[in-house]
């Protein structure tokens, strides 16, 4: 820390020289991480968090404006995902935070109605996201990842999972759609072996829960995925992911209030007053939920579908490009996500090479390929991005690229 403190000016010069290195997300050259809905919902998000910077959502007596936000919040995301009478949820600080709180639910639910006792489990498809080990780390329980279907589909494979429970099971996963393929699990059949099992079935819908219902509303053929599966207890749903919010905001949703009452933590046994915490953090920072309410009532249904069609033209315009450059496109992706592999190129060589000309995306490892979470800034630069990847796959062809470089999400 410096002695003496510097001006504005001089550390906010410091704060932009250091981004320069950064990935050029604002270019349309980042298909990972960042959500670009385009400089009008930046500036948004940017306001809208800052008249609330400072308030704090754990204090709703303090900030009643900040409860009823959230509480609409909520009630949109339930009126999009089938929500039936009784349903509620929370607003978190992300997917891993929505899905932490969930398998807590599911957790001591289970010790409630079932009195279960002992090891829990878990069973979820090979393609589900990492914040279910994370979470089960953390509650000392046994994650069982099952292989997906052999059918080239690169979905869950229902009897398998099915197969893997037993009577320490308490939660069932599924992807709408999953990060590695961008394919949406057979959730109604994985409906009904958890209700043959009697386990509780979670939708992960991180990337699609804001992405998907839109989608439906332009004739994309969304198959059931969320509350309207009567087996789904709970689903994970990132505002600001395809929500396009100020991060970090994410909502996790229950069935029922009896499902929910299970997830907050309450303690009265220490020295200040009695502390209850809707989900895993303490402090839940205001701007994160003023910006993603803002954001859903500038934007509306017709934003909204606006947006995401935009999205799925643009992933059908790289699809038709990718394939006509030899590329084979994995599963059948009907949102923004798609992985896509070369059948005689090294996929990571590729990516490799790629980044080298400014993009910055993502991998699948199973199978080895190349991946693009699309945002609406991509309609603009896609065709780009194909003559680019048309460049790379010619440079490793020929063995003259650089280094490999083995792709990380950190």
């Amino acid at each position: 820390m410096p002695e003496a403190g510097r001006s504005w000016d001089e550390v906010r010069e410091q704060l932009i020289t250091r981004g320069g290195g950064d990935a050029k997300w604002r270019d349309g050259k980042t298909a990972v991480y960042v959500f670009n809905a385009g400089p009008e919902i930046a500036k948004v998000q940017q306001e809208a968090y800052s008249l609330y910077m400072s308030e704090n959502g754990l204090g709703p007596l303090a900030f009643p404006s900040l409860a009823q936000m959230e509480r609409e919040v909520i009630e949109m995301a339930l009126s999009l995902l089938n929500g039936p009478v009784g349903a509620t949820g929370a607003m978190t600080s992300g997917g891993t935070d929505s899905i932490t709180m969930a398998i807590k639910a599911a957790r001591d639910y289970a010790r409630a109605a079932r009195a279960l006792s002992g090891p829990a489990n878990i069973v979820l498809p090979r393609s589900a996201h990492p914040a279910f080990d994370k979470a089960a780390h953390l509650m000392d329980i046994e994650v069982r990842r099952l292989p997906l279907k052999e059918d080239g589909s690169y979905q869950a494979d229902p009897a398998a999972m099915g197969d893997a429970c037993d009577n320490q099971t308490i939660m069932m996963v599924g992807s709408a759609p999953n990060f590695p393929h961008g394919i949406i699990d057979p959730i109604e059949e994985l409906g009904k072996v958890a209700r043959e099992k009697e386990v509780w079935l979670h939708t992960d819908a991180c990337v699609g829960g804001y992405f998907a219902p839109f989608a439906r509303m332009n004739g994309v053929p969304v198959p059931p995925f969320d509350f309207e599966v009567q087996a789904v207890h709970s689903i994970s749903a990132d505002l600001h992911k395809y929500g396009y919010a100020a991060k970090g905001a994410s909502t996790v949703l229950f069935r029922s209030q009896e499902l929910f009452q299970h997830m907050p933590f309450e303690n009265r046994e220490w020295s200040g007053a009695p502390m209850t915490t809707p989900t895993l953090a303490g402090t839940r920072p205001g701007g994160a939920i003023s910006a993603a309410w803002t954001v859903m009532n500038v934007l509306g249904v017709e934003g909204y579908r606006k947006t995401q069609g935009l999205v799925c033209e643009t992933r059908e315009r790289a699809e038709e490009g990718l394939k006509a450059r030899g590329f084979e496109i994995l599963g059948n992706p009907i949102l923004g996500l798609i992985a896509f592999r070369h059948p005689e190129h090294d996929s990571f060589a590729i990516y490799g090479e790629m980044l080298r000309k400014g993009w910055f995306t993502s991998v699948t490892t199973e199978p080895r390929s190349l991946h693009l979470m699309l945002s609406p800034k991509h309609a603009e630069v896609i065709d780009e991005y194909l003559e680019d990847l048309t460049e790379s796959v010619a440079t490793v062809a020929e063995g003259k690229g650089g280094p490999k470089v083995e792709a990380r999400y950190n």
